[in-house]
């Protein structure tokens, strides 16, 4: 009788698979499409730029920093694979006004066709503690980093349902999967960015229009140096937990998932751990996928406890090592 179960399950999980290509999303083909990246100046944004570009496509390139995206234009060319492939490049900022935002899509799409696949990685990072943290950096991080992502789609989304194909990337962090100390404004933000994708993925999926959320890890970025100078030591005790990645790394694998339709797009064993027990009810691209989150859901969550336990260990003794000299000074 075990044996027959055993067998049967076997089964089952054979014919997910083979089912599961069946329901997916038909992939992107790169070769000739039109990719626009906001914040593709530098980091994350120039890399997944030159991954995109390394595949045939044409870019357009928006960020603030005109000096900076002339420079990123330039070392995206070096990867070009035909003589026909163009990196445009506009300066604006994608979270001041949408209708300045909605123009410039439009002479992107002028001069290089529709958008096949928006990247929206312009964000910023703030990090403090909550009752430190200027009420103004509440109001700039959800600007930036939301905003900022809803503005772009939003000029882009007609378009693609009248065509019928599109792909829309919303870079996130794994700070907008699991909340940490002194990240209460850019966390608070970066959920944001799922909610968006989820309920926006549901309006357009008829439509053969997909949404990716990527959640990447600590990324060796000027952006990462940035926010380590003024990073609360608990927060940085804690972020020193996990090795920090590549952003070469990162945009490949984020290209790869966008590619697929993959709502999800996370890196490494922890980024898979925590995509799995957030899931939720987040989209799925497979029953395949499906089924491994419902199966290693029991066991992810064992591990989380252990996490947040060693994190919750980390701000306490943050708290007694920062008591101890008041302690020194009322006792002299």
């Amino acid at each position: 009788m075990l044996l027959l179960a055993a067998a049967g399950l076997v089964a089952f999980v054979l014919l997910l698979y083979m089912v599961s290509p069946l329901i997916s999303p038909k992939p992107l083909a790169l070769p000739g499409a039109h990719v626009v990246v906001t914040g593709g100046s530098s980091g994350i944004g120039k890399c997944i730029a030159i991954e995109c570009y390394k595949q045939g496509a044409f870019i357009t390139l928006v960020a603030r920093n005109e000096d900076k995206l002339l420079q990123a234009k330039k070392d995206i060319e070096k990867h070009s694979i035909n003589d026909k492939q163009v990196v445009l490049c506009i300066s604006v900022d994608v979270s001041q006004d949408y209708n300045q935002v909605e123009n410039v899509i439009k002479q992107a799409q002028e001069k290089l066709g529709p958008v096949d696949m928006l990247v929206n990685c312009a964000g910023t990072s703030m990090s403090g503690k909550f009752e430190e943290l200027e009420v103004s950096s509440f109001e700039k991080l959800m600007s930036i980093n939301y905003l900022g992502s809803v503005y772009p789609s939003r000029a882009v989304i007609t378009t693609m349902k009248e065509r019928r194909v599109g792909r829309i990337v919303f870079v996130s962090s794994q700070a907008g999967q699991l909340g940490l100390f002194g990240f209460t404004a850019y966390s608070s933000s970066k959920f944001a960015i799922r909610g968006l994708a989820e309920a926006l993925q549901m309006e357009v999926k008829p439509y053969n229009v997909y949404v990716t959320v990527a959640y990447p890890p600590d990324t060796d970025t000027p952006g990462l140096a940035e926010e380590n100078k003024t990073k609360p030591l608990e927060t940085r005790l804690i972020s020193e937990t996990t090795a920090i990645c590549k952003p070469e790394q990162v945009a490949k694998q984020i290209v790869k998932d966008a590619i697929q339709g993959n709502f999800n797009s996370s890196i490494g064993s922890d980024g898979y751990m925590l995509s799995s027990l957030t899931c939720g009810m987040a989209p799925v691209t497979s029953i395949t996928e499906g089924l491994q989150q419902v199966v290693t859901m029991g066991l992810f969550r064992t591990i989380a406890l252990f996490y947040l336990g060693s994190f919750d260990n980390i701000v306490r003794r943050c708290m007694v090592q920062k008591a101890k000299p008041e302690v020194v000074d009322k006792t002299a």
